[in-house]
């Protein structure tokens, strides 16, 4: 009689799914406060896929979620500009839609960025690299959008930061309010301050009337 083996063929699916349990993990739980008995149960994984897809185990699955969030909302927002090339309009709705998924949850899940960034120590080395520079290629992305719609490179780059930190900070206080006021607040600040940067659309001038 052969023994069942403990691990699943090597698919596409299975590492999705633990990339998938990771991320719910974080937005509600954190790094810290999920266990991997955890997150194998959410995946409906064994032990032997997850070290087959992550040899690295927790830290290295937590890399690619957050690899993960960071091309989501990378693309999210690249979605929205090519639909509407006002860039503040864009912002906006990109915006508008994490409230909704805030409060859809109760107020349970936040940006699993920012759990895991602020509780991970200076031994979390491969976890906090992959998060700065998750955070420095959301700010880059937003910076070329703005410096594509004509704001200043230097001008475009300062206001990615900001928006980058606004954004986590407003949600943060969301979250722990249990209301979006903080956020709604941030983003029409961040929207207004956008379209001050933004050069003024061009005149159309009106043709000077003739006199017979």
């Amino acid at each position: 009689m052969t023994t069942p083996s403990t691990t699943e063929p090597d698919t596409p699916a299975t590492r999705d799914r633990l990339i998938a349990a990771m991320q719910a993990a974080l937005r509600s739980k954190g790094y810290h406060g999920v266990g991997l008995s955890e997150l194998l149960a959410t995946a409906q994984a064994p032990k032997g896929v997850l070290y087959h897809h992550f040899p690295g185990g927790k830290s290295e699955l937590a890399v690619a979620a957050i690899e993960a969030v960071i091309h989501q909302l990378t693309a999210g927002l690249q979605r929205l500009m090519a639909r509407d090339p006002d860039p503040a309009r864009a912002l906006a709705t990109w915006m508008d839609s994490a409230q909704k998924v805030l409060a859809g949850s109760g107020f349970a899940e936040g940006c699993p960025l920012a759990t895991i960034a602020l509780e991970s120590t200076p031994d979390d080395t491969q976890v906090r690299t992959a998060l700065a520079q998750g955070f420095a290629a959301i700010r880059q992305h937003l910076a070329g959008t703005l410096h594509g719609a004509g704001i200043a490179e230097r001008r475009a780059a300062q206001l990615a930061a900001l928006i980058v930190s606004a954004y986590e900070g407003a949600l943060v206080q969301a979250r722990v309010a249990g209301q979006v006021d903080a956020m709604r607040d941030t983003t029409d600040a961040l929207v207004e301050l956008v379209r001050a940067s933004l050069p003024p659309a061009p005149s159309r001038s009106t043709p000077a009337l003739q006199t017979p």
